[in-house]
């Protein structure tokens, strides 16, 4: 049964217990974002769109300072510190945000976006808010980065689905519970009680992922893309070990120096932009369709169920077979044509249910096969870069994007364009998305073609 699993599964010896921590660690944090986003999503709307605008534009200047931050930290510690730091810090976070609700309510204030909230509750949804759109990129991006830290180029293309099937389970885990008890009450408590059970699921990350780091240690499958599996196990041991070093500039000065990294973060930025549109539009329709914080919790939770569901079904049957049959550049392309299709759809029959379907094609598109084809980009970059660099492009410049998809939605409602309008404004920006698409998927196979007298792929940035 093993043996089946492992060809089933496409697994290589060795790899099975890697694969499955991997896995489970995914699952933890995605569920606890699973939790969050609700929750995060019911209160930027529940003061009307103007309000939810500012809000992306808050978030963006945030996301700045994080990861410039957030560089200084990396440049001063190691892999297994400071991914245990920064779920401790989010869990943290938590447990104020839900302390201060709770003081809140106690002093009698009500449900946030109601009549009776205070100054409090409206204060704690502003903030929690921008820190969640800031924090989710990060906590994301920290969990990829360690996952190409420890499996080559090869194994990516073979585990990452399996690895991202983890976090889709954890994601529908939380969706679903959330969507299910946000029906059931009306409390004040519901964000207070989403909020601990997420820290709770941060706290089992951090068990997980230090088990995971064990075992690779031990692991003779780890980074196989090096040339002896022995030491592999060696290397990926001592590089836990090793301070990354460098400036907290650094980041920032490898992304704008490199044209590899900028076509990364290019094609991230026009990823954030449809996203934020499709998001804006999703906004629009539950306030139209729901009332009180729990309805439009309630409609958040069952826009991601959708979404998670459909992902978890393309990477049980799909994803794989996408990227070793169309390779790292046309699997990164489907992309933008879906996006582009959904709009056009979205145009025709601007209702609930469309919406639902074109968020769940589109975010299982983006999660389950462009997700795992762009986290390939990586493997080809080294650490010191990896680390500071792809924060710089996971958060800020996908909240730049975010930014610049603000713009164009409020340009586009101020002309009463409306959805048609929103279709039309996609067509040059996808066509631009696929070309840069199908540009990475070959810088990437140049870089992953081992030079003269190496065994692993080049890691300078050019």
């Amino acid at each position: 049964m093993t043996a089946w699993l492992a060809r089933a599964l496409d697994f290589r010896r060795g790899e099975a217990p890697l694969a499955s921590l991997a896995s489970l660690f995914h699952f933890c944090v995605l569920a606890g974002y699973g939790f969050l986003k609700p929750v995060r999503d019911a209160m930027g709307v529940s003061r009307g769109m103007d309000e939810l605008r500012w809000l992306f534009v808050a978030t963006s200047i945030a996301s700045l300072a994080f990861v410039l931050a957030f560089g200084g930290v990396v440049s001063r510690t190691n892999r297994r510190r400071f991914i245990p730091i920064a779920y401790l810090f989010v869990i943290a976070c938590l447990l104020a945000f839900a302390g201060l609700l709770v003081v809140d309510a106690q002093a009698g204030g009500g449900l946030i976006g109601s009549d009776s909230e205070t100054a409090v509750a409206r204060g704690v949804g502003y903030a929690f808010y921008v820190w969640l759109s800031v924090i989710n990129l990060f906590i994301t991006s920290v969990l990829w980065a360690f996952m190409v830290d420890l499996f080559g180029v090869e194994q990516g293309k073979r585990l990452f689905a399996f690895i991202g099937v983890g976090g889709t389970l954890g994601a529908l885990f939380g969706s679903t519970v959330t969507g299910a008890v946000s029906r059931w009450t009306e409390s004040a408590y519901l964000p207070v009680g989403l909020m601990l059970t997420g820290a709770v699921l941060f706290g089992a990350a951090i068990a997980v992922m230090l088990w995971l780091d064990r075992v690779a240690r031990r692991s003779e499958a780890a980074k196989l893309s090096i040339s002896s599996a022995a030491s592999a196990a060696r290397q990926v041991s001592a590089a836990a070990d090793e301070r990354i070093g460098g400036s907290f500039l650094e980041g920032l000065t490898a992304v704008v120096r490199s044209p590899y990294l900028l076509g990364i973060g290019g094609h991230i930025v026009l990823m954030a932009v449809s996203n934020t549109l499709i998001y804006f539009s999703g906004a629009h329709i539950v306030l139209a369709n729901a009332v009180t914080f729990n309805e439009r919790v309630r409609d958040f939770a069952q826009f991601d169920f959708l979404a998670q569901g459909a992902t978890l079904f393309t990477q049980l049957f799909i994803t794989s077979r996408l990227i070793r049959r169309l390779g790292v550049g046309w699997t990164l392309a489907i992309l933008p044509i879906v996006t582009l299709s959904g709009f056009a759809a979205l145009a025709i029959w601007p209702v609930f249910g469309v919406m639902a379907v074109f968020q769940a094609l589109q975010r299982a598109t983006r999660y389950a096969v462009a997700r795992p084809s762009r986290e390939t980009l990586f493997s080809v970059v080294p650490p010191s870069e990896k680390y500071k660099a792809k924060p710089v492009i996971d958060v800020f410049l996908y909240r730049g994007g975010d930014l610049t998809g603000t713009g164009l939605e409020a340009l586009l409602t101020r002309h009463a364009l409306g959805l048609a309008g929103l279709a039309a404004a996609t067509l040059p920006m996808t066509l631009a998305w696929t070309a840069l698409s199908l540009a990475m998927g070959r810088a990437q196979a140049r870089r992953a073609i081992p030079g003269p007298g190496q065994h692993s792929p080049p890691g300078r940035a050019n």
